[in-house]
C-alpha cells in the first residue's frame, strides 16, 4: 500500500536551511548529495512509514504520534495519518529537539 508524503512549509524550510550550510561551508556538491539523499529518504515514506520510530524526546512526555527516521546525522520528524505521511522537521540530530520543538510552538502563538 502507497502512502502519500508531504512536507510541512517548515520542513522545507529545515532543507533548504541545512543544504545552505553545506553548501557554504562544504561544498556545492556535498549540498546536491545532501538533498538527494534526504529526498530518497522522504520519499522512502511512501512505502514503509511504520519502519520509524517514536522519537524518545516526544515519548518522554506521552506524545507517541509522530515517528522518524534517520539519514545521516538528520532527524526526520513525521506523522501518519491515514494514507498520508506529513513531514513537520528535518533537523540536525546534535540539536536538542526540545529546545526546537518549543521554539517552533512559541514563534506560532
Amino acid at each position: 500500500m502507497k502512502y502519500e508524503v508531504f512536507l510541512s512549509s517548515e520542513a522545507e524550510s529545515d532543507v533548504m536551511a541545512i543544504c545552505s550550510y553545506i553548501e557554504e561551508k562544504d561544498s556545492p556538491d556535498s549540498a546536491d548529495r545532501l538533498f538527494n539523499g534526504l529526498q530518497k529518504a522522504c520519499l522512502g515514506l511512501e512505502e514503509f512509514p511504520e519502519r520509524g520510530h517514536c522519537p524518545p524526546e516526544l515519548q518522554r512526555i506521552h506524545v507517541k504520534d509522530y515517528s522518524e527516521i534517520h539519514f545521516k546525522l538528520y532527524r526526520i520528524i513525521y506523522r501518519i495519518t491515514a494514507q498520508n505521511v506529513f513531514i513537520h522537521a528535518i533537523l540536525d540530530g546534535r540539536r536538542n529537539l526540545q529546545d526546537t520543538l518549543f521554539e517552533r510552538i512559541t514563534r506560532n502563538t
